[in-house]
């Protein structure tokens, strides 16, 4: 029989009480709703599902609902969801605990499931963005008052409500607040066994290959991509495999080379992998630890966006319900901006134009189409990306909407807080300071061709970028006559 193992009271929040007394002698089961942290491995969130099903003496059922495009993701994103959760899906008979995959509004689905199955507790993941919150108050309402509902933050290292609870001016006002815990939250993970009471009722059998090939026939604007592959196994890879894991072989640069975009290796590849939770930064985290005496500067600068940045964009996305708009600025840069809203632009772009990059502007075109056809963008060039687009559009509003839909559209990690920080950061001065004011850009920081050439060799940028569109392009051409080919054989006669 498995252990009782508890998760810290500080990573839950109870939204709902629920009936459940210990004196109760027939429970329900205890549903566990996987949506940001799609992962077995190192979850806190199940971890805390199979201990209260432990001491409630019932058993645990996993589901995960399939949003329907969910703010415009395409085959590149879907596809990569699927396919992680297809492994997932097989790994999980080790636990003997099931799975099921709903698909339609989680408002309508969540509740039904519930209700069919009779659930005591739900455990759900915590997510900062509108929809999800939005989402997940409906079904506090629409559940009974005797189902108790359960939010574990899985997916930061410290509880995004535990590490402050206002809205952060800066990555200066966090850092101190997040190291002062981590102490207390940076601990290993416990091994997760076997729930003690089987699931005795209902199992889902999902045709995983049908419902991939019809998401990415659907989305097939947005292509998958190669160089990443999905889920749990891939990612701890890409953390710390023998051949070319993060760690192992390429930490060393990471600190001098990470804003480079002709060095794309030296970054550590994680993001698609934490995005969709199918690696724990809490295990990046700890393994980072391990080999800071290596390379002591490189871990240090890892650690810092793997924890203070990235928890900061939750931070701001929870705390400024207005993430994604001018409103969400400080006030400072709001009248900025403003006040220089109608000044005279050199260039103004249509949004077909910028995605198709087609500028007069041959970095920021190698930038966007890194992004099209790589679905990743180099960090550096997203900065300098976004700027050029407040200095193409009519304004910035515009500048920050057409930033954001290419971002969720192309980006494997699209629809990420740390994405929408990005652009908020480059177009609204968010968690940055005012600077020389200047016609377009008021006091947002300012970045150019010049200072891109400065910084690395922008010829070698845009080199590298035309052989990878180009490779892509033959790739896909020769996939696609491959599929004619099939769905038209040619018949010979004799």
């Amino acid at each position: 029989m498995a252990s009782s193992i508890s998760v810290q009271t500080g990573r839950i929040r109870v939204l709902k009480k629920g009936s459940w007394q210990p004196s109760d002698q027939t429970v329900g089961p205890v549903v566990y709703w996987m949506f940001r942290d799609q992962r077995l491995r190192d979850n806190w969130a199940l971890i805390h599902a199979v201990d209260l099903a432990n001491k409630t003496n019932a058993p645990v059922a996993v589901v995960f609902n399939l949003f329907d495009q969910f703010l415009g993701a395409k085959a590149r994103q879907l596809g990569f969801l699927l396919k992680g959760l297809r492994q997932l899906h097989r790994q999980i008979d080790s636990l003997q605990i099931p799975f099921f995959l709903l698909q339609g509004d989680a408002k309508e689905t969540i509740p039904n499931f519930i209700e069919e199955c009779g659930a005591s507790h739900l455990v759900t993941d915590f997510s900062p963005l509108r929809e999800i919150r939005s989402c997940k108050d409906e079904v506090v309402k629409r559940t009974s008052d005797s189902l108790a509902i359960h939010e574990v933050d899985a997916h930061n290292v410290v509880p995004m409500w535990a590490a402050s609870g206002k809205l952060e001016y800066s990555a200066r006002t966090i850092r101190g607040k997040i190291n002062k815990l981590l102490p207390d939250y940076l601990i290993e993970f416990p091994t997760l066994e076997p729930p003690n009471k089987k699931w005795t009722g209902m199992v889902d059998k999902v045709d995983w290959d049908s419902l991939i090939d019809k998401v990415v026939r659907e989305g097939a604007e947005v292509p998958e991509i190669e160089w990443c592959v999905p889920g749990e196994d891939a990612g701890i890879e890409v953390l710390m495999g023998t051949k070319d894991g993060f760690l192992t072989k390429r930490l060393k640069n990471y600190s001098t080379d990470r804003n480079n975009p002709v060095k794309p290796k030296a970054l550590s590849g994680l993001s698609p992998y934490l995005h969709f939770g199918q690696i724990s930064a809490q295990r990046c985290a700890l393994e980072a630890r391990k080999v800071r005496t290596t390379s002591p500067q490189a871990v240090d600068t890892f650690l810092e966006e793997m924890i203070v940045r990235r928890e900061l964009s939750d931070n701001f996305c929870y705390y400024q319900p207005h993430y994604d708009s001018l409103k969400g600025a400080w006030e400072w840069a709001r009248k900025s901006l403003m006040d220089h809203a109608s000044d005279k632009r050199e260039h103004i772009y249509s949004l077909e134009q910028l995605e198709k990059g087609q500028t007069a502007d041959p970095l920021w075109n190698a930038s966007q189409l890194e992004m099209v056809y790589q679905g990743k963008m180099h960090g550096f060039m997203r900065m300098y990306w976004a700027k050029k687009i407040l200095e193409w559009t009519k304004g910035p509003e515009e500048a920050l909407s057409i930033s954001i839909y290419l971002n969720n559209k192309y980006e494997i990690d699209g629809r990420d807080p740390s994405g929408y920080v990005g652009c908020m950061w480059s177009i609204c001065g968010v968690h940055d300071q005012g600077w020389k004011e200047r016609p377009v850009f008021g006091k947002i920081r300012y970045m150019n061709y010049a200072g891109c050439k400065r910084k690395f060799n922008v010829d070698s940028y845009i080199s590298y970028v035309k052989s990878l569109v180009s490779v892509t392009k033959k790739k896909r051409k020769a996939e696609e006559q491959l599929t004619r080919d099939s769905t038209n054989p040619k018949i010979f006669s004799v």
